[in-house]
């Protein structure tokens, strides 16, 4: 660190606070917020302060910015206590809810939604809004209540809250126009506006911003922390986050209560711009956010100190009330009581419109440029030939980008990368994040996502699949490396139980590749299968079984041999068909025939049982023949 005689001087990390300014100097900006004194510190650094204003004058920085009069700062503090209000509505008339959690976001909804983001109030789901994610799900009544005052949601509608004919759920998901992807499972809402914003700084180039709210309980996750490294490893200044820090978690205190110095410290060290407001100083809140637009090349976190059930007399700041709706009675007295600090009930405040620079979505399909170059007998590993696909589809369409965890040489996105480094995100080791990240990236239909890793790492982003399906999301997910003919590397490598897990997930079509051709067919296939896909891809080489120019289709499989003699199916997919076709060959040599099948279940939706009985038909209609054997790769293998 630089001296001034035995004082340090400021750097970019040093951040010194005089009267109402919070001032953080660097070599070509300065950036300002609302703050209490501190003119100790100041002292201890005033020639260092005095040279420093010389270079960077404040008056400079602060002309741009104009403070909102007082009848909008006003019309922002009653429309916050009209979202309190209908929460609580709300959330009495279905008796379950989260009406404290919402209360505490209130100003910081108020200001976002009428203040900061640019949005068709009309049209939610414009490619040109703003985005936002509530990723404190729960408080899923005030994100309804927010959509109510913008005129999109009826106000009479938000009493359906939770009843079983109503879109409005207890957690946000994508039935809304205005939710672009499901969220409550916590921790995982940052992610997804990570790859949003992603989306919009490099891949639509365009202007549209990416908020997201946070709660500080959920900031346990670590799948918040990966994602806040992705987002300043990538400068994402597009995205701003908001920690809602209401102090309370559900049993008890979160981890850090209000200790903001500490919230700050952790996420300046992640690299983010970060201020600390008081969360319900809508003229903080409006400053801090305008700052947030100012600053280049870092994300932006905003720690914003509330406190959960704020305007709730009795109820504000208190334990054991999280998940509660009030008690009628109370219910009635609190609005009472928040409806005498409205002051123009009428007054609307319209959004401002986004900015018409993004173009609508490409929702042509998508093909090989060219069929698979390979001859029957050829050697080629499936991953590879994953690779090769992915990089002529990226030929084919704009809208084909490709996320990988640090494998891309063994999963063979490295060919995409190679291609089109632009289209290419690396999300490094961190397999929740880059499903969250896959997830953002196709939100909209501004992309056609495809995610590779082992399979067996997919393991630990379970629930963010889960979730994806939840949100309706199209992303595609490759695991290499599946099955025990991985046997070098241990078991800790081998994806076993991946099958049964996609095949769990609602809206998931799960393919199992067994030769080059029909591994380049996956991945054509599932840039075009609605839903989340998973294409299955192993390191061995295997040798090529079909023509080039074969024809595959979802749900339909596929006869190699048959005869009239036949007294057994075999059925196989992967490396495993490989293992039936040898067994087959015995069971020939042994005068017994047999046909045989590449087990479409790779090639199928929500196969109920470990085969797909309904597609085991003769193109004939006949059915095949009995007994029927089965290959595959597993713990009991």
């Amino acid at each position: 660190m630089k001296t001034c005689g035995d004082r340090p001087v400021p750097t970019a990390s040093r951040i010194i606070k005089y009267k109402t300014c919070l001032i953080h100097f660097s070599s070509s900006f300065i950036t300002s917020v609302e703050c209490s004194a501190r003119l100790p510190e100041l002292n201890r650094h005033r020639s260092c302060a005095a040279l420093l204003a010389k270079r960077f004058p404040f008056s400079s920085v602060m002309a741009s910015y104009h403070k909102p009069d007082e009848k909008t700062l006003q019309g922002l503090r009653d429309i916050a206590n009209k979202l309190r209000i209908n929460s609580v509505k709300a959330t009495c008339a279905s008796n379950s809810g989260h009406p404290t959690t919402c209360c505490s976001a209130a100003e910081l909804m108020s200001v976002l939604f009428f203040h900061t983001m640019r949005y068709k109030a009309t049209d939610p789901r414009n490619q040109c809004n703003d985005r936002f994610v509530l990723s404190k799900g729960h408080a899923a009544p005030i994100l309804y209540a927010a959509w109510a005052e913008a005129g999109f949601v009826k106000e009479a509608d938000l009493v359906n809250l939770r009843k079983l004919d109503s879109d409005l759920e207890g957690h946000p998901t994508p039935k809304l126009e205005f939710v672009d992807v499901a969220t409550g499972s916590l921790g995982q809402g940052l992610g997804a506006a990570c790859g949003m914003a992603y989306t919009g700084k490099h891949f639509d180039k365009s202007s549209y911003r990416v908020y997201c709210m946070l709660g500080d309980g959920e900031c346990s996750e670590g799948a918040v922390w990966e994602a806040m490294a992705f987002g300043s490893h990538y400068n994402l200044d597009n995205l701003v986050a908001i920690i809602d820090a209401n102090r309370l978690g559900q049993s008890e205190a979160a981890p850090l209560k209000h200790d903001m110095d500490v919230y700050r410290k952790r996420c300046e060290a992640f690299g983010w711009n970060t201020y600390v407001v008081d969360g319900h100083d809508v003229e903080e809140l409006c400053k801090a956010l305008w700052q947030a637009q100012q600053v280049k090349g870092k994300p932006t976190m905003i720690l914003a100190k509330t406190f959960k059930g704020r305007g709730l007399k009795g109820i504000e700041n208190m334990e054991n009330w999280h998940g509660k709706p009030m008690p009628k009675d109370r219910a009635e007295e609190a609005i009472k009581d928040l409806e005498a600090l409205i002051q123009n009930p009428n007054k609307t405040i319209c959004p401002e419109l986004p900015k018409e620079d993004t173009a609508p979505a490409d929702l042509s399909p998508i093909s090989l440029p060219s069929p698979p170059n390979y001859k029957i007998g050829d050697k080629v590993a499936t991953r590879k030939a994953y690779g090769v696909a992915l990089a002529k589809l990226g030929q084919s369409s704009q809208r084909v980008v490709a996320l990988d965890a640090d494998m891309k040489n063994s999963t063979f996105s490295e060919m995409f990368h190679k291609a089109f480094p632009e289209r290419f995100v690396e999300c490094f080791i961190a397999e929740q994040n880059m499903v969250s990240v896959a997830i953002g990236c196709a939100t909209r239909d501004r992309t056609v996502a495809f995610a590779s890793t082992f399979a067996a790492f997919l393991s630990r982003a379970y629930d963010h699949i889960r979730m994806a399906a939840v949100s309706e999301s199209n992303i595609n997910l490759a695991g290499s490396h599946c099955g025990v003919s991985i046997g070098e590397d241990g078991p800790s490598q081998m994806a076993l139980e991946d099958i049964a897990m996609f095949r769990a997930i609602p809206t998931c079509t799960v393919f199992y590749p067994s030769d080059g051709v029909s591994a380049e067919r996956s991945v054509e296939l599932a840039a075009n299968t609605k839903g989340i896909c998973f294409i299955r891809i192993t390191r061995p080489e295997l040798k090529v079984i079909y023509d080039p120019d074969e024809k595959f289709e979802v749900g339909v499989a596929k006869v190699v041999r048959q005869s009239d003699s036949d007294k057994v199916t075999v059925i196989g997919a992967g490396v495993t068909l490989h293992e039936a076709l040898a067994a087959a060959d015995q069971l020939a040599s042994e005068g017994k025939s047999s046909s045989w099948w590449p087990g479409r279940e790779l090639h199928h939706k929500r196969c109920p049982g470990p085969l797909f009985i309904g597609c085991l038909h003769r193109r004939d209609k006949s059915d095949l023949f009995s007994p029927i054997w089965t290959f595959d790769s597993n713990w009991a293998s």
